[in-house]
């Protein structure tokens, strides 16, 4: 028993999967409340929001917003998994290396470890409690 846990045989296993699974609704869940603090105060943030990209701070927003609340219930759920852990992964890049660059770190520790989860759980994929999974097995059995 201690040996499974210590040392898993296969990173697919249940045990795992159920891991991946409350890693994916802990951090959705956290990051859609950033994303909803901006969607309600999308007025008053449209005009000063910050532009690194040069597409306006309106988009900008609107950019952050979507990652932060559409691509996190797809990360919650394992739909698009890695599709949609690229826009996440990115708005992370550019708070952690672009609005926050001349911060210092404990200023900019929240995008890093968001990054970090984010760049980890795209390696391990989303497990065996995904969306993705039920289309893949559903697709497989046709």
């Amino acid at each position: 028993m201690i040996q499974k846990f210590l040392f898993p045989s296969k990173p697919d296993a249940t045990g795992f999967s159920l891991f991946i699974l409350g890693f994916r609704i802990l951090f959705g869940v956290l990051m859609i409340t950033h994303g909803m603090q901006k969607w309600d105060n999308f007025d008053a943030m449209s005009s000063a929001f910050p532009d690194p990209l040069g597409v306006g701070s309106t988009i900008s927003l609107s950019l952050a917003i979507f990652a932060e609340v559409i691509c996190s219930v797809a990360f919650i759920l394992g739909a698009l998994y890695r599709l949609a852990l690229i826009p996440l992964i990115f708005t992370m890049v550019i708070a952690f290396f672009v609005i926050h660059g001349a911060d210092p770190f404990s200023v900019k520790e929240p995008a890093f470890i968001y990054l970090m989860v984010y760049l980890m759980t795209y390696i391990t994929g989303p497990g065996k409690f995904a969306v993705d999974r039920l289309l893949v097995t559903k697709k497989r059995s046709r």
